[in-house]
């Protein structure tokens, strides 16, 4: 159940969102076109990558302290789960870049699984999911094609 049902967010947080794409999808494009600086564009695509899916993560803290009404078990499961993509971002980057890349995905994927079961279990805006799958999507696109141009390129 949601608590719009306007499937648009507001306009500040469509430039914020899809903002936060655009080193994602900078970082790609430059990995498979720089041969000189890939290394250092592929490390910067992964850490780009762990402060986003720290981020991410942190949503879920912040829907436990603010959402009325949510069951003190999925209050302390959200507060759990907030803390997990944070340490599984500083993992991705003590990793050789394609692993680190790998992991980064896996880490998106699992959260967006966790936002779906936040919002059966309790009222969020309607255009929270869509939006929040088509960032991972693209984030993990980018994250994949930076793992990929490093295998084949080094």
């Amino acid at each position: 159940m949601n608590v719009s049902s306007s499937i648009s967010p507001p306009r500040h947080i469509v430039l914020l969102g899809y903002g936060g794409l655009l080193p994602f999808i900078g970082l790609a494009l430059l990995i498979l076109t720089s041969v000189e600086y890939r290394p250092f564009l592929a490390v910067a695509l992964v850490n780009y990558g762990a402060v986003i899916l720290s981020f991410v993560g942190a949503l879920h803290w912040g829907f436990a302290m603010s959402v009325q009404n949510m069951s003190a078990e999925l209050r302390r499961d959200r507060l759990i789960w907030s803390v997990i993509p944070a340490l599984v971002a500083w993992l991705s980057t003590l990793l050789p870049v394609p692993v680190g890349c790998l992991l980064l995905i896996v880490g998106f994927v699992v959260h967006f699984w966790q936002d779906r079961q936040l919002v059966r279990a309790v009222n969020l805006h309607a255009w929270y999911l869509p939006m929040r799958f088509r960032l991972t999507a693209v984030a993990s696109v980018c994250l994949l094609i930076g793992a990929i141009a490093v295998v084949i390129f080094s």
